[in-house]
């Protein structure tokens, strides 16, 4: 009985989210996230727009499919805590990769027309002016 009492008032204590009004920001969000994509941004550009927008749409998540908004600030931090250990990691690691010869050269795909095994052919020669 008295556990019942507790769970009544904690229920009470807050409201149920618009989940419809939440449904529509996510909505928008992936709109917003198309538009990037389909823009001329630069990829550096691009892609951090997305990892924005995406973590905007896993805030919201989080917050209300998830209730962590109804929760305590020390949920907050064991949440919170593996995307400061992502950023770090990514920071740190950022500079050596940049550095290395492999991430600055162009991928084998991106040579349009060439193909494995064929020779590239000198271009042609032209013919001598005659007199």
């Amino acid at each position: 009985m008295a556990t019942e009492a507790v769970a009544h008032q904690a229920h009470e204590a807050h409201a149920e989210p618009n989940y419809i009004a939440i449904f529509i920001y996510l909505a928008v969000l992936t709109a917003v996230e198309l538009l990037v994509y389909a823009m001329g941004f630069t990829t550096i550009l691009k892609v951090g727009l997305l990892v924005a927008l995406a973590l905007a749409k896993a805030v919201l998540v989080a917050m209300y499919f998830m209730h962590l908004s109804f929760e305590r600030r020390g949920l907050w931090i064991i949440a919170g805590t593996p995307l400061v250990l992502v950023a770090f990691c990514y920071l740190m690691l950022r500079p050596d990769l940049s550095a290395r010869a492999w991430t600055s050269q162009p991928h084998p795909e991106q040579a349009v027309g060439v193909h494995e095994g064929s020779e590239t052919s000198a271009p042609a020669q032209s013919a001598p002016p005659q007199s």
